[in-house]
């Protein structure tokens, strides 16, 4: 695998998400919304995201070494589409109830995602850990919020 494929894997997500960031910016109310327990500090969010999208980039790439399955490469891609798609809907459209129901879509892939990647590369596996929490987490706020809210 050349350089370039490599960082392109690992880098993917985070340039992706950074685009995403940047046209949501604008209209990213959390710090106006009504908030379940346990809601963490906005400052928090970029900073998992950041994390998560490298470490997403990362699990990737080690897979894509030594496999490369088209169910997994498709769910996978399918997953980062879901996630960035969320933040459109959540924050720029607000539309929170059909975020809600997004975002249970995005549990159910990164949960598909996570036992694929079990099958194939279990370290690729163990990186989506803290992705496949943090997102349950989202979840519960997301659903928080829109019931607050």
């Amino acid at each position: 695998m050349s350089k370039l494929k490599k960082w392109l894997f690992i880098l993917t997500p985070i340039i992706l998400g950074s685009i995403v960031g940047f046209i949501i910016s604008s209209k990213i109310d959390y710090s106006f919304l009504r908030k379940p327990p346990l809601s963490p500090p906005k400052l928090a969010f970029p900073v998992m995201w950041s994390i998560i999208y490298l470490l997403l980039g990362i699990s990737y790439y080690l897979y894509r070494k030594n496999e490369n399955d088209p169910k997994v490469n498709k769910v996978y891609y399918v997953s980062l589409f879901i996630n960035y798609l969320w933040s459109i809907i959540f924050f720029l459209l607000k539309l929170r109830g059909l975020a809600v129901l997004w975002i249970i879509l995005l549990d159910i892939s990164v949960i598909y995602l996570f036992i694929l990647y079990l099958r194939k590369n279990k370290i690729s596996a163990y990186l989506n850990i803290i992705y496949l929490l943090w997102v349950i987490f989202a979840t519960y706020l997301n659903i928080g919020i829109y019931l607050l809210n």
